[in-house]
């Protein structure tokens, strides 16, 4: 069963902004999407660890000019995560979160309890960012051909026609994954990897972008398939929504009765060849190499952890560094901090390492890992931020005006 929503093209955009505009600076902007940082995560000594070479800038353009597209990013999706807030309240964490993976080009899938809004979001966001949204409602029964799509003989033409599954779509909802069978789970690989489909030796290119939010069942066990560590590792990360406050409850009951009707339908602020844009900025951002290196030794020493039978691979470590590259243009930075590194590091690699028995035995799990490391790996001076003012720019607008959005320590915006 799959549900079709209007694509971008049959809503006219208000307030479209190219990121190749000029925007303010991450100087003079407020913040948006904000939330604690190396607080949350284990501190880790400051000291430089294992050597690595000089800093270096990796990034194509000079800092100034990466700093503007920064700030134009950033303020983009200042208004997406806004727009989709009109929707859903509270799990702020987890929508800058999904933003982030979609941003780095990435997929993201939703391990948590049943009604706790995970279609919601993923339905919000395809329609804040122009992409065409299906949905996918995964069964034991379900084929491969069902989502990949099947050649159909035409009788008027006297030959097979392909006609294209909901695979063919800009963002992909697979709403409990795990309920299918590993046969029916492996035809979205070659999708997520490789942004094709292969069917009956004819190969058919995916729509760009294209983007999965999968979510799973993980309160019940009976009728349902563990994802392969193949499959897992094609997320880029792994989130949990997590119940809401008293507070966000109390406000999402309140908008139900004023709205008087189901949920809203959240409007494009930006076309898919605009979010195609923002994820090339992305690329622009600059590393430094003591943060290469600080990737590499989280790496290393995930396969070296005693708990863990294979770590973290080489894709992982890619997919770490693009999403704190991400995760700093969402701060408004056109660099990359070890702070970022570590925001970013649980969701990233705690599904992409296999642990051993006794581990399992012990309640261990891949997030607990990489806590252990975030604590234990020496992470590099940030030289960056003693020169530049860590501020996010990220703003939203009403009536062409702009408000000072921040999130609060439970990450939520506080005003």
């Amino acid at each position: 069963m799959t549900q079709q929503h209007p694509t971008a093209q049959q809503h006219p955009t208000a307030q479209q902004r190219s990121p190749a505009q000029p925007q303010p600076t991450a100087q003079q902007q407020p913040s948006a999407l904000q939330q604690p940082t190396a607080q949350q995560q284990p501190t880790a000594p400051q000291h430089p660890g294992p050597q690595h070479p000089a800093p270096q800038h990796a990034g194509s353009q000079p800092p100034t000019s990466q700093g503007d597209g920064a700030g134009a990013i950033a303020a983009s999706a200042g208004r997406i995560a806004q727009a989709v807030s009109g929707a859903m309240v509270g799990n702020w964490p987890a929508l800058r979160m999904s933003l982030t993976a979609i941003l780095a080009g990435g997929h993201v899938l939703i391990e948590d309890n049943p009604g706790l809004g995970k279609t919601l979001m993923a339905r919000s966001l395809a329609g804040a960012l122009g992409l065409e949204f299906r949905r996918l409602q995964f069964t034991p029964d379900l084929l491969p051909a069902d989502i990949t799509g099947s050649y159909l003989y035409n009788p008027g033409t006297a030959e097979f026609t392909f006609q294209p599954g909901p695979v063919f779509a800009g963002l992909l909802l697979a709403d409990e994954l795990n309920r299918t069978p590993p046969k029916t789970q492996s035809a979205l690989l070659e999708a997520m990897q490789e942004g094709q489909v292969s069917v009956e030796g004819t190969t058919h290119r995916l729509p760009r972008p294209f983007h999965v939010i999968a979510t799973a069942n993980q309160i019940e066990y009976e009728g349902t398939y563990a994802l392969p560590e193949a499959q897992l590792d094609r997320f880029a990360v792994r989130i949990r929504l997590g119940y809401p406050t008293a507070e966000s409850e109390m406000e999402m009951l309140r908008r139900r009765v004023d709205r008087a009707s189901g949920d809203p339908i959240v409007g494009p602020v930006i076309e898919a060849e605009g979010l195609l844009a923002l994820q090339r900025g992305v690329e622009q951002i600059g590393v430094d190499t003591d943060v290469i290196g600080y990737c590499v030794d989280l790496a290393r020493a995930s396969r070296a952890h005693d708990a863990v039978e294979a770590g973290v691979s080489p894709r992982g470590t890619q997919t770490l560094l693009l999403l704190a590259r991400a995760w700093a243009v969402l701060a408004g930075r056109s660099y990359v901090l070890p702070e970022d590194v570590k925001d970013v590091a649980v969701p990233a690699l705690g599904h992409r390492m296999v642990l051993k028995l006794q581990a399992y035995a012990d309640a261990m799990s891949g997030e607990d890992v990489v806590r252990s490391l975030l604590a234990t790996v020496p992470t590099p001076p940030s030289r960056r931020a003693a020169m530049v003012e860590m501020t996010d720019p990220l703003q939203h607008s009403q009536s062409g005006q702009a408000d000072d959005v921040r999130f609060g320590p439970a990450g939520r915006p506080a005003r």
